[in-house]
């Protein structure tokens, strides 16, 4: 890996520390070639700090290391994304992140779906919401409209229309989020089976 440390004129580049799971940026620190070597060696993160004038490896102290899972150069090879297993908070003050953020996967529109469904059956208008209906209709209700949707969807899988396909692998995917939150459960949770299933 060709880094350019001599772009700056202290010897440093920056590097972003990403979750390897959750894709979620935890913190930002500096490396000279010394402090790359020894995180190679080590296969833990560790910066050379611009306060204390030395290396120090990230959770020397607290015990929250920060395990190298891959290490990418950029385009301009003078800035480093390193993927990372946490072993607890990263930031000095406790939180997750050093922006005070929690390190929750997010599955972007989906994970705004499951919120809006959550608020939903938390407002319980049920006149309004079809969400809200649903919860107040109970468990067998909800299951029995993931059954017909899938029911749907094997349907439409065995014609040719694409679009009416996706409408029901959307309508199947939506009741399904809402079956699972019925149930005390998040994708969150199928997700960790599946990753588990991997393994």
């Amino acid at each position: 890996m060709n880094i350019d440390f001599n772009k700056n004129e202290n010897g440093l580049v920056p590097v972003i520390i990403q979750d390897h799971i959750t894709k979620n940026v935890l913190m930002l620190g500096y490396m000279n070639q010394e402090a790359f070597d020894k995180t190679v060696e080590l296969g833990n993160v560790t910066f050379f700090s611009r306060t204390k004038k030395r290396l120090w490896t990230k959770g020397e102290e607290s015990g929250n290391f920060l395990s190298v899972v891959s290490i990418q150069n950029d385009c301009d090879q003078d800035t480093l994304l390193i993927r990372v297993n946490p072993a607890g908070p990263t930031c000095h003050k406790g939180t997750d992140t050093c922006w005070g953020e929690t390190n929750d996967p997010s599955y972007g529109f989906l994970s705004q779906l499951e919120e809006v469904i959550k608020n939903r059956r938390e407002a319980g208008n049920s006149e309004n919401s079809y969400v809200a209906s649903l919860f107040e209709k109970g468990i067998n209700k909800i299951a029995q409209k993931v059954g017909e949707e899938a029911v749907e969807i094997v349907i439409e899988a065995k014609d040719n229309n694409d679009d009416l396909f996706l409408n029901e692998g959307a309508d199947l995917l939506f009741h399904y989020l809402i079956l699972l939150q019925a149930k005390g459960f998040t994708l969150q949770d199928i997700v960790k089976v599946l990753g588990e299933r991997h393994q």
